[in-house]
């Protein structure tokens, strides 16, 4: 009898998806002949809980965050000593024309400014220039109330008539200081422009008769530079030394805390390790209990009834009974055998993998259904102790499943080696299938072996997969590292 099983082909056949995929989807992918793994859990790294706290990563991590926070308190300091030193610089030179207001440019103006007087602009002229202008002072404007410039170090202006902005005829009437930056784009910065940003100043000044002009003066914006340079030396000196400070002074509390975690996270694992020795110490110990007392009891027994159904000058209806009473202990040793098989499979530790598979198969054997094993030796030798009772188990939980829901005829459980250094475990069987999204979406009672295997794989460094199809059989796929 041929052996023929729904098992993927590969090369084009073999596709992965890893997306979800509706029911109609992968009906009619299946009608086309194309069948699709559907990847229930992937390996991936281990999880932020269980992995093992290192000083080395501590450090790196508070590193990290402490240059973070100097980023975020350098793009931040840097705004704000550039605002405080242009404040700084706009009241300096508010000051500074201040000064100049009262003790140069205010004793040197005369009424007949007024009327543009070519000697009086002259006069002024040569006292701005040798006594006002320079690296602090770039120009220097009068105004009257009506927009006309009397006297600008800039000959070009002198005599323009230009609207006083709302800012300077504030300053004029109020009367007060104005000081602000300027950004140069009214007709009347027509000749400043050459110079950049500038600050620039509004202060009233008056003739000897009384007459109130408006004094303009512009400073360089470099001064803001010059002064957001000291400010932020001054800050950053402070703010990096505090935090390289705080740094230093957190090392050693932080290698205290790791220790006190590490001790925690040995004491954890080794609370697990007795947990899982005593477990199967446990397991060991009830499964020999059942096995050297019930078991062998039973046994007896059944040979004992048997031995009655025998004996001569047995009426036909009696022997009968006997006969059945021997059967019905039989299976019930059959049925506890098995259930030392789930308690505490002792071939998978004493002779490995495939006597265990083999073992599994043949408590699992009845009915129509016929389950082969098929081990590759280089693949069973390739696994750790822990990825082999993970295959167990998948093994047990999928061949169950097609023994009770596919009602299949055949079953292979195939274990091989691959190239990429994995070891792959296949349970096919060719029965009805079944709709593999609908089960995950929603899982009936009773029928809760694909939730099961997931949760089962989900820790481990194994992907599980299954393709399947109402009428077209099964196949399930569990990838592990080899050791």
């Amino acid at each position: 009898m041929s052996f023929v099983l729904p098992v993927p082909e590969s090369g084009a056949h073999d596709a992965v998806d890893s997306t979800p995929e509706t029911s109609e989807q992968a009906n009619e992918a299946g009608r086309r002949g194309r069948r699709r793994w559907i990847v229930l859990t992937r390996s991936g790294p281990v999880r932020h809980a269980d992995r093992p706290v290192r000083l080395r990563g501590v450090l790196l991590a508070v590193g990290a965050a402490t240059t973070v926070v100097v980023l975020i308190v350098a793009v931040g300091g840097t705004i704000l000593t550039r605002r405080m030193a242009e404040q700084e610089a706009v009241q300096s030179a508010a000051r500074t024309t201040d000064l100049l207001a009262t003790n140069v440019i205010q004793p040197e103006l005369r009424d007949k400014l007024a009327g543009g007087d070519p000697s009086t602009v002259r006069q002024l002229d040569q006292v701005v220039r040798t006594r006002i202008l320079g690296p602090r002072i770039v120009r220097v404007k009068l105004w009257n109330l009506q927009g006309r410039i009397l006297y600008s170090d800039e000959p070009r202006l002198v005599g323009r008539t230009i609207p006083l902005d709302p800012e300077a005829r504030e300053a004029l009437l109020a009367p007060t200081t104005q000081a602000a930056v300027t950004d140069l784009r009214e007709p009347e910065n027509e000749f400043e422009r050459s110079y950049g940003k500038l600050l620039e100043v509004h202060r009233p000044v008056w003739t000897h008769d009384g007459q109130r002009l408006l004094l303009e003066t512009y400073s360089p914006y470099g001064e803001v530079n010059e002064r957001t340079s000291r400010l932020w030396r001054g800050f950053a000196g402070i703010t990096l030394t505090s935090l390289l400070l705080a740094m230093v002074l957190l090392i050693p509390l932080i290698a205290g805390l790791v220790a006190r975690l590490q001790r925690a996270q040995r004491q954890r694992e080794t609370l697990l390790l007795r947990a899982v020795e005593a477990s199967s110490t446990e397991r060991r110990r009830i499964a020999a209990t059942i096995h050297d007392g019930v078991v062998q009891e039973l046994a007896a027994t059944s040979l004992v009834f048997a031995g009655k159904a025998a004996r001569p000058g047995r009426l036909p209806g009696e022997a009968e009974e006997w006969r059945q009473a021997a059967d019905i202990v039989r299976a019930d040793v059959g049925a506890l055998r098995s259930s030392l098989v789930d308690i505490y499979p002792a071939s998978l530790h004493a002779a490995g993998l495939s006597v265990a598979l083999s073992d599994l198969a043949d408590t699992l054997r009845g009915g129509d259904i016929t389950i082969k094993i098929a081990v590759d030796p280089a693949a069973a030798t390739a696994m750790s102790d822990e990825t082999e009772q993970l295959a167990f188990s998948v093994a047990q939980e999928c061949l169950r499943n097609a023994v009770k829901h596919s009602h299949g005829r055949q079953a292979l459980v195939r274990l091989t080696r691959t190239a990429d250094n994995t070891v792959d475990l296949e349970i096919v069987d060719d029965g009805v299938g079944f709709d593999v999204h609908a089960v995950l979406a929603n899982p009936e009672p009773g029928h809760l072996g694909v939730r099961l295997l997931t949760d089962r794989c989900t820790q481990s460094d194994g992907i599980l997969m299954v393709t399947s199809e109402p009428g077209n059989g099964t196949a399930w796929k569990l990838t592990l590292p080899a050791a």
